[in-house]
């Protein structure tokens, strides 16, 4: 038998935090993408070169850690920003096998022109969705992108 309702009414993500998650983040992306308009980079592509401007030269690792990426996905997305000159690999100056990533000098200027952009769309999720709860979820989805989070989910967190 076939379903009536709509299909936003009773959705699997009503009832399993992930789906909800993931629908949103969609939602999300699209609108955020949408409103950067045609920049040539996917938003994970922008995040990742925000979090390199903030982070300096960090080494991969880190940058895989601090993405919640690991290290093969993290490669996979930066091989096309390599490509096009954005980002660079450098071996650490203490531990050669160390490599680290860093903005290249049109990485820093594509960084800066998306980031005024990004802005925009910001201001824009602040309005509709409301400055305090924007910020009350950020700080949420910090918590759930968390190793503290991770080890409590999976039943290792110390008491």
């Amino acid at each position: 038998m076939v379903n009536d309702k709509k299909m936003g009414e009773d959705g699997i993500w009503l009832y399993c935090s992930n789906s909800a998650v993931r629908r949103a983040s969609r939602q999300l992306g699209q609108l955020y993408e949408d409103a950067m308009g045609d920049t040539g980079l996917k938003g994970t592509q922008f995040s990742l070169l925000s979090q390199i401007a903030r982070s300096g030269e960090p080494p991969l690792k880190s940058l895989a850690e601090a993405m919640v990426m690991d290290l093969s996905a993290l490669g996979h997305t930066l091989k096309p920003l390599i490509r096009d000159g954005l980002v660079e690999l450098v071996p650490d100056a203490k531990d050669r096998r160390v490599k680290r990533v860093r903005l290249t000098e049109t990485g820093i200027a594509k960084q800066k022109e998306l980031t005024a952009r990004w802005q925009i769309a910001q201001d824009r999720f602040d309005k509709a969705f409301g400055k305090e709860k924007s910020e009350e979820m950020r700080r949420t989805l910090a918590f759930i992108s968390s190793q503290e989070f991770a080890e409590a989910f999976n039943g290792n967190k110390k008491d």
